[in-house]
């Protein structure tokens, strides 16, 4: 079966790219001319890109450049290349270290989304996917990540939204849980005791660039059993200062002209 092809996206591609190759942007006549398409068109793709930032009319010239939102979509995306380039080799330190699955995620809308994870050797693990999500108000990852937005964005966040019972040991009590993220603030991680996952364990800590909220954490997750209270508190130790490396790494490129 043939996959669909939506043709006004890719009549959008081969504007942008026209209009990226051209120093001094190009006007409707100009893109009709180039790409073999009508005016009639050209006008009416350009005109909803312009709708949405991604390019921008000089009013005198009649000419069209990239606009703003392209620009901020490339950062988002090299930083993520970076995020992970920068994170892997303290994950697998930290995965060795801890003997637990370790997992690299960012915030996203009302979830934290794992762009990379580490498994170890033995086979009682946690296994999950690149791509998959987590709700933010779940575990060690939600407490570390509304910590680092600030006490009040997190409160407000969780008036909205409400703290979900996953367990019988989650924290449904908004008090008790700007508590616990108050903990997080004092003590640079979070820890979660079977208040997402029954029989689960993990720690997590957010990853601050200088200057920058954070949008990103690293956690680690193991299954109860395996975990002590020695463990559990050399995890969160361990977890704390990998996000410390991974934030002075990223603050390090940041500072490169």
């Amino acid at each position: 079966m043939a996959r669909y092809q939506a043709p006004t996206v890719k009549k959008a591609f081969s504007i942008l790219q026209a209009i990226s190759r051209s120093d001094e942007g190009m006007g409707i006549s100009q893109l009709s001319q180039s790409l073999q398409m009508s005016k009639g068109t050209i006008h009416g793709v350009v005109g909803a890109l312009a709708s949405v930032g991604a390019v921008s009319r000089d009013p005198v010239t009649k000419r069209y450049t990239l606009g703003l939102t392209l620009f901020e979509l490339g950062k988002k995306a090299y930083a993520r290349i970076d995020l992970k380039d920068v994170a892997r080799p303290v994950l697998k330190s930290l995965m060795e270290k801890c003997e637990e699955s370790v997992f690299l995620g960012i915030c996203n809308g009302g979830h934290v989304t794992i762009i990379d994870m580490i498994e170890p050797a033995h086979d009682l693990k946690i296994t999950a996917s690149a791509g998959m999500t987590i709700p933010l108000l779940a575990g060690a990852t939600g407490k570390v990540l509304l910590a680092a937005m600030g006490m009040e964005k997190a409160a407000a966040l969780i008036q909205t939204n409400g703290l979900p019972k996953y367990t019988d040991h989650s924290i449904i009590n908004p008090a008790e849980y700007l508590e616990a993220i108050q903990g997080v603030v004092r003590n640079g991680y979070g820890v979660d005791d079977e208040e997402y996952l029954t029989g689960i364990r993990a720690t997590a800590a957010a990853i601050n660039p200088i200057g920058h909220a954070s949008s990103a954490a690293i956690w680690v997750v193991g299954f109860k059993s395996e975990i002590n209270q020695v463990k559990f508190k050399k995890m969160a130790i361990e977890t704390r200062q990998a996000a410390e490396d991974i934030s002075r790494h990223l603050a390090g490129l940041e500072s490169k002209p």
